[in-house]
């Protein structure tokens, strides 16, 4: 799979799976209902799938100009910490906002939200590469 339904539906498996665990996690984390959780990891989730869309875009386009198009780990490892540390930031005034906290208490939950994505990214996208295939920004070039 290639091209623009691979992205929409790297996109779709990526946050379904990151909503059913979220908002779990910020019930317990923060007592706000199950509820009021589901409804901020859903709001996470749109403004992560827009961000995962514009960052994949770009960094595809950056990775189809280099030499060595290989998906290695350190690759695979740059692609992910860029990723997660953007949304992070871009996370940060939904998050204080929403569970009225501190700015500070905000950026703590988005690090630690940011160690789970660390890892969740990786391991998402090594194993939808398995299953899909890499892109073709990822692949050699033919002779």
């Amino acid at each position: 799979m290639q091209g623009k339904a691979r992205k929409i539906v790297q996109a779709i498996l990526y946050e379904a799976i990151a909503v059913a665990c979220v908002a779990p996690a910020l019930e317990l984390a923060f007592g706000a209902g199950m509820a009021e959780s589901t409804v901020l990891s859903v709001l996470m989730s749109g403004i992560a799938m827009s961000w995962n869309m514009a960052y994949n875009w770009a960094f595809e386009r950056w990775e189809a100009r280099q030499r060595k198009r290989e998906r290695t780990l350190l690759r695979r490892g740059l692609h992910a910490l860029g990723f997660e540390g953007g949304l992070v930031l871009i996370l940060l005034p939904l998050v204080a906002y929403w569970l009225d906290v501190s700015l500070w208490a905000a950026f703590l939950t988005n690090l630690a939200l940011f160690v789970f994505f660390f890892v969740y990214a990786f391991v998402f996208q090594w194993g939808f590469d398995k299953v899909f295939d890499v892109p073709l920004s990822a692949q050699q070039a033919k002779c």
